[in-house]
């Protein structure tokens, strides 16, 4: 039986396979320094001002033998800059405004975060290969949830209120004059909370299935004051309870649902 084997290796196909290897490998554990500069404010910190391993050292309170290694590792990705006259590190504008600044539109840190909670699925997905059975989105390490929510609000805070909704016939003013409206598959309630604020005569739902989620939307609810509008229940997209919504919506969920055309037909 002939297989791949069989063939004399084209060494330029050969490199190139191996090439693209590097690249994602290298993509692959990149991710996870992202994660730390993140969580120990390292990003926040240079884009202040330029500092040598020592500085940001003391300003972060953390290990300089540490930050050396992550230091180059960064500026050797382009994730920060390296001035060899000065041997200090910063950020340029565009990496302050993707790394360090959560209000803006494109800061990316928790799409690395929401990649490596999903990571920690793989034994349990290879158990699923074999067996056939799914994995509930309820059931993910808490970084999926947390980085979620932290990739995909801002986008909203930018969007949604400013341009998504007023694309919309007729949502915009609905809304405006007082309107009822379900946030299906809420998470952490970024986008019902945005809506909350922007249109404060409208009555908003927030579901989800997931316990923890719906809780700290409660919290965040509360903490910016809209907890008197705002009701956050546990329901799946299938079951959540309700009619005479005026507008109903799946922010970057329903792709993600074990029915999506039966969620499609309950919210119908």
């Amino acid at each position: 039986m002939n297989t791949a084997f069989d063939s004399v290796l084209d060494l330029d196909k050969l490199n190139a396979f191996i090439g693209q290897f590097v690249t994602d490998l290298g993509a692959s554990v990149h991710a996870g320094m992202v994660v730390i500069g993140e969580k120990l404010g390292l990003y926040k910190a240079l884009a202040t001002h330029p500092m040598d391993p020592a500085e940001l050292a003391a300003k972060t309170r953390t290990d300089e033998r540490y930050l050396r290694e992550w230091l180059a590792s960064q500026a050797a990705g382009g994730y920060i800059t390296y001035d060899e006259t000065t041997g200090k590190f910063s950020l340029s504008v565009e990496q302050a405004f993707t790394l360090a600044d959560e209000s803006s539109a494109a800061y990316l840190p928790g799409a690395f975060e929401l990649a490596l909670g999903s990571l920690a699925a793989v034994p349990r997905i290879i158990d699923s290969f074999r067996t056939g059975k799914g994995m509930g989105w309820d059931e993910h390490a808490d970084s999926v949830f947390h980085g979620c929510e932290k990739f995909f609000r801002p986008g909203y805070a930018a969007n949604l209120v400013n341009a998504w909704i007023p694309a919309l016939q007729d949502v915009k003013e609905k809304l405006e004059a007082g309107a009822r409206v379900a946030d299906v598959g809420c998470g952490k309630g970024a986008s019902t909370l945005l809506l909350a604020s922007a249109f404060p005569r409208s009555r908003f739902f927030g579901f989800d299935y997931h316990h923890k989620s719906i809780e700290a939307a409660r919290e965040h609810a509360t903490r910016n004051g809209v907890a008197g509008r705002v009701t956050f229940e546990l329901a799946t997209a299938k079951q959540f309870p309700g009619k005479d919504y005026d507008f109903v919506a799946m922010f970057d969920c329903l792709h993600d649902m074990g029915d999506p055309v039966g969620a499609a037909a309950h919210t119908h």
